[in-house]
């Protein structure tokens, strides 16, 4: 049985941002059990947070940035990667400025970070991404990805590159214990035909040769010499005997195929679960790797939903309630739904066990699940009621008014589970009533009418 994972204590790397030159300071902080990775803007107003998830990323061309709203997060890649690599399942990263700081140009220096914390494993198991057949490939122009069965996380990748100093390489990390020693240190690069095009494009201002690995594929003139001495703040600059800008020495001798299964498997690491399975991609990028994230994630939920309709089971599963939900542990009161019509009514239910944080002050020695948190239970039912098949839409939002007719009726208690149905009343404007019950074995153990706003993510209402 595989646990999860946080570090020990909140530590902090400082440094340039690749593309925006920006200096910031990220620090990893411990969260608890199913928190996830979420990334925190703390130099913005509200201190927005942004899950590391792909439905939140907004920009894949030469990074991968996530972002809701105004707040963004750039050049996340490599902090994926060392999470992934070192079984980081639930961490807050705070970060005061628009990109993490590109550091050398691998996930060495953050895996060092992470160690320097220390890990501590925490009492929930660890959920895995099963692979149970082959996703067949993503594919556009000469770049695949495809995955297959297996029974642990491993990759095997290929680059070709027109160029003597690369070629074609290959490599295949056998098992995420290998991550750390062997592709943690693997450096970003770029070509030097490329420099002047990213730099255009307003990209690359924080690039220097102490960051990156720039392959030489064009002639060094006097002019070109020039604009890049004073670009990477070098006195000299002189042609390339090994294909490889101002005598900069590899750390593996594939080391750009190896950055670039790096980059794979920190952009993987946004599914939000690892993954059990072998993934086999040629001439990846960014773009590609989300794409195909979106492809395991769109099978796994489609398989999952089917065999849950034909087990009698969950319609929508935790991990779709946690994309639309804002809530988390121990505040998050639905494990499941069984029923759901988007806007009308939904069946859900939540699971009550000995180990609810509540019961540790609330009656100890006669545990009853506190009515206030039934009524909760309720809101959450009715916000996933009405957010369902809106994900993305910026009026997703279910502020809650007023909640009338409350009844208690019987204690809930471990053991039980509240089964909550709700269904909409009246829809007036973008005013919602509902009558929402719980139940515990068919009994109904409380009612209630709850009253609410939608499509008003700017309101100051209590949100449920």
């Amino acid at each position: 049985m595989a646990l999860q994972h946080t570090i020990k204590k909140a530590g902090s790397v400082s440094g340039i941002g690749l593309h925006t030159a920006a200096k910031s300071t990220v620090t990893i902080n411990p969260a608890p059990e199913n928190y996830g990775i979420r990334f925190v803007r703390v130099d913005l107003p509200g201190t927005p947070e942004i899950p590391a998830d792909i439905d939140y990323v907004v920009e894949n061309s030469r990074d991968t940035c996530i972002g809701i709203g105004d707040a963004k997060v750039y050049t996340i890649e490599h902090l994926m990667a060392a999470f992934s690599g070192l079984a980081i399942d639930n961490c807050r990263v705070e970060v005061n400025a628009t990109e993490l700081p590109i550091m050398d140009g691998s996930a060495l220096p953050f895996v060092e970070l992470i160690r320097n914390c220390g890990i501590i494993e925490q009492a929930a198991q660890r959920e895995f991404i099963t692979i149970d057949k082959p996703i067949w490939p993503y594919s556009k122009g000469d770049v695949a990805l495809s995955v297959f069965p297996s029974d642990h996380f491993h990759v095997t990748l290929m680059v070709d590159y027109k160029h003597p100093s690369i070629g074609a390489q290959h490599t295949t990390m056998f098992s995420v214990d290998d991550f750390e020693k062997d592709f943690a240190p693997a450096r970003t690069f770029c070509f030097l035909s490329e420099i002047e095009m990213l730099r255009s494009a307003g990209l690359i201002k924080g690039g220097s040769l102490d960051s990156a690995v720039v392959v030489q594929d064009i002639p060094i003139t006097e002019e070109l010499g020039e604009s890049l001495k004073k670009f990477f703040d070098v006195k000299t600059l002189k042609d390339a005997s090994d294909g490889l800008l101002n005598g900069i020495k590899l750390r593996y001798p594939n080391e750009i195929c190896r950055h670039k299964a790096l980059d794979l498997i920190g952009d993987l690491y946004l599914l939000g679960k690892p993954i059990m399975g072998h993934v086999l991609g040629a001439r990846t990028g960014h773009a590609a790797n989300i794409e195909m994230a979106k492809k395991i994630r769109e099978y796994v939920n489609k398989r999952d939903k089917e065999a849950a309709k034909k087990n009698n089971g969950p319609v929508v599963a935790y991990d779709e309630i946690l994309q639309l939900l804002p809530h988390r542990y121990p505040f998050l009161l639905v494990d499941g739904v069984t029923e759901i019509e988007s806007g009308k009514r939904i069946v859900a239910y939540k699971n009550v066990s000995f180990n609810e944080n509540f019961f540790q002050g609330h009656f100890p020695d006669n545990p009853i699940m506190p009515g206030v948190l039934q009524i909760e239970a309720m809101a959450q039912a009715g916000g996933l009621m009405y957010m369902y098949g809106k994900k993305g839409q910026k009026d997703n939002a279910m502020l809650f008014m007023t909640i009338d007719k409350v009844r208690f009726r019987a204690p809930v208690r471990p053991g039980d589970q509240l089964v909550i149905e709700s269904e909409v009343l009246q829809m007036r404007g973008r005013t919602c009533r509902m009558a929402a019950r719980c139940l515990v074995r068919g009994k109904v153990v409380s009612e209630a009418e709850l009253m609410a706003m939608v499509g008003s993510a700017g309101s100051k209402e209590k949100e449920a």
